[in-house]
């Protein structure tokens, strides 16, 4: 890997009427100087697309140097790598996904003899170039836009869809928007996005209002998710919220409101004790007392 070979190439030098000979300008104080050497052992190539994207991150780019140059069989789950670099799980997960977005990385679960499911990950150190029994097309982006043609990118998959909530009350859609944020401490692949946890919302609105508690709802979400995290967490989690939709809860007939039980009152006409709001005679004297004409 001694031998440089930038994607760009070196811009051409103009020429001055009359003069067969481009003009050589004084060597700058700044900018960059190789000092190479050769390389015979323990290396690894890495092409410029890689090394130079236009896309990804800084973290995802040094994330694939090092898988790139990890020998067949190396772990390269989420757990491994956070234990291996000081960047935290959420920053390695997101990096994850960036190179699997660009074709760098894929991750398919298989069962295995003997019922154990695994996940295989596979590094392509060229996006788009499959072979054996995985060979099939797949498109890649260009490097630098050609002139009139922008760089585009891959239209965002939609989510999933989510129950609503009958009555969307704002207080209910509120602490749905909390639960969600606050997945983030059950597992850091599970930070959301703005975008996504205002679509997840109303999902868990619906699992509240059927009386399911906050933590029945994260325990539903965050169970048995799978062991290198989630490539899409908010699809994971909208298809959870739709297909394990608990039933509402049964009706149950109020119950009618007691009968008011009064104090008991002593009889002014026959002592008497008997049950009145306020003193006064009871039924039997109040029916012998002619009414006042």
């Amino acid at each position: 890997m001694d031998t440089q070979n930038p994607s760009a190439p070196p811009h051409a030098q103009s020429r001055i009427a009359g003069d067969k000979h481009p003009k050589r300008h004084p060597r700058s104080g700044g900018g960059l100087v190789h000092d190479n050497t050769r390389h015979t052992t323990r290396f690894t190539v890495i092409g410029n697309h890689l090394a130079q994207h236009p896309e990804l991150s800084l973290l995802a780019i040094g994330l694939a140097v090092h898988v790139q140059s990890l020998p067949k069989g190396a772990r390269v789950d989420i757990k491994t790598l956070t234990a291996r670099f000081p960047e935290g799980a959420t920053r390695i997960a997101a990096a994850l996904r960036e190179l699997e977005d660009h074709g760098y990385l894929r991750r398919a679960r298989e069962r295995v003899p003997g019922g154990r499911i695994v996940t295989r990950t596979v590094s392509c150190n060229q996006p788009g170039r499959r072979t054996g029994h995985e060979a099939a097309p797949e498109p890649t982006r260009p490097a630098h836009p050609t002139p009139g043609h922008p760089r585009t990118r891959a239209p965002r998959k939609p989510l999933p869809a989510v129950p609503h909530p009958a009555c969307p009350a704002p207080a209910l859609l509120q602490a749905a928007a909390d639960l969600l944020a606050d997945l983030r401490r059950d597992d850091p692949c599970l930070l959301l996005s703005a975008r996504d946890s205002a679509h997840l919302a109303p999902g868990v609105a619906a699992w509240l209002e059927r009386d399911v508690s906050p933590t029945a709802v994260r325990h539903a979400l965050t169970t048995d998710l799978p062991p290198e995290g989630p490539r899409r967490p908010a699809a994971l989690l909208a298809h959870r919220l739709a297909a394990q939709l608990p039933p509402p809860p049964p009706f149950r007939v109020p119950a009618p409101p007691s009968a008011v039980q009064h104090p008991l009152q002593t009889c002014d006409g026959c002592d008497r004790a008997f049950r009145a709001p306020e003193p006064g005679r009871c039924r039997d004297c109040r029916a012998a007392v002619p009414a006042a004409t």
